[in-house]
């Protein structure tokens, strides 16, 4: 019997995800100046404030939070007193004090490779075969659709009402037997707007801009088989209240990691429950989830399983992780047993390990803060990796452990 998933996004303007992009910036200043710094960064937003608060241990870095905050929340286009929230008059107050003195020195050890997991916990990596990022379906159209309608925005020739926040829901049928993708069946998108003169002109607007402007502009970048899902048939909610002009911080208010599924993987796989943003490496929460990924994106481009949740499980202040678990849904070549043994053996999954291999001490973690960690395509700029956890590079690795 078929069935129906539906994962959700939102966009860069929305208050959870404007305060995990200033709480990402704030932790790239400092590691632009510090690779060592120590960073948890946290940050609450709300009509007209922003409050930073968190830990910070460094040598040397001074990191100017107001202008850093600012200009995130200029960039992200909340520039108008009306909107409720602006970048040039809201206010900003920083909390921000040294790190405990109990965790550091759990992370902060002489010999590079003894680095101890900034915190204990279990951290999911997920990749399956419905997108060619190897990403759940749902939330990879959730957020191509925001990141279009972005696009739109901040271009200002079509859609000029647009307002920066936004959330957009997906509902795919898939086939119960095959687990494969069979149609869309279900989108929702609420976007704030500027005010209208009217409300039902407003509404009607809105929906058929939706309809002939940015669904068809979605369409046209999709890989044609999944392109092929939008039979026409779909149900379409736009803006179901009937109106979304108050929005952002001044309509609800926005607090860093609240959004932690839409980070990850629309709600498909697990989550162990902690955020990423604001966090240097050395937090686990961040350096052992993007692990956890690259292992279950590797071994399912190798062809070891066609569906893959890998965990990794750590104790603050110890190096090697506590466990490492494979679930391939059946779709394993061998038992899930042996392919969590054989990646155990084959990969160093200790912190600072981790860290070298995606270059994670570089001031590469702000394009994370919006449209998700995962399923992003690595790129060097400025000599630095960005997103080297979704590099295929141990594929053959893998190929040639399983015999395949």
């Amino acid at each position: 019997m078929n069935y129906l998933f539906t994962s959700e996004s939102v966009s860069e303007g929305h208050p959870d995800k404007v305060a995990d992009q200033i709480s990402d910036a704030i932790l790239d200043e400092f590691l632009r100046q510090d690779p060592e710094a120590k960073v948890a960064c946290e940050t609450f937003c709300t009509s007209g404030l922003v409050i930073v608060g968190g830990e910070v241990s460094s040598e040397n870095a001074y990191v100017d939070i107001e202008k850093t905050a600012r200009d995130v929340i200029a960039r992200i286009g909340y520039n108008k007193a009306e909107y409720g929230f602006d970048a040039a008059s809201c206010g900003i107050i920083s909390t921000i004090h040294e790190q405990s003195a109990d965790i550091h020195r759990g992370v902060v050890r002489e010999e590079l490779m003894a680095q101890g997991a900034g915190d204990q916990g279990m951290m999911f990596g997920y990749a399956c075969l419905n997108t060619p990022d190897y990403m759940p379906l749902a939330l990879y159209l959730s957020h191509r659709l925001l990141q279009t309608l972005s696009a739109i925005r901040h271009e200002g020739v079509t859609m000029t009402y647009l307002r920066p926040d936004a959330k957009a829901q997906f509902t795919v049928e898939f086939d119960g037997t095959t687990n494969k993708p069979l149609r869309i069946h279900t989108i929702v998108l609420s976007t704030q707007h500027d005010e209208f003169d009217s409300d039902d002109a407003m509404h009607e607007r809105i929906e058929s801009d939706v309809r002939k402007i940015v669904l068809p502009r979605l369409v046209a970048k999709l890989p044609a088989e999944i392109a092929a899902l939008f039979d026409g048939k779909f149900i379409l909610h736009v803006n179901p209240t009937g109106k979304f002009v108050i929005g952002g911080p001044a309509g609800d208010t926005g607090l860093t990691g609240r959004k932690i599924i839409v980070d990850t993987y629309g709600g498909r796989g697990a989550h162990g429950g902690g955020a990423f943003s604001g966090k240097d490496p050395s937090k686990v929460d961040r350096s052992g989830a993007y692990a956890a990924r690259y292992l279950a994106k590797n071994l399912v481009a190798s062809g070891i399983a066609g569906e893959c949740l890998v965990q990794i499980a750590y104790a603050i202040g110890v190096a090697e992780p506590v466990s490492v678990y494979v679930n391939s849904y059946g779709t394993g070549v061998c038992s899930d047993g042996e392919i969590a043994s054989r990646l155990r053996e084959l990969f160093d999954l200790r912190p600072a390990a981790i860290i070298e291999r995606f270059g994670l001490k570089n001031p590469i973690y702000s394009p994370t803060a919006a449209y998700g960690h995962f399923g992003r395509a690595p790129y060097v700029k400025d000599g630095m990796q960005f997103f080297g956890w979704e590099k295929l590079d141990s594929v053959d690795l893998l190929r040639n452990s399983f015999g395949l």
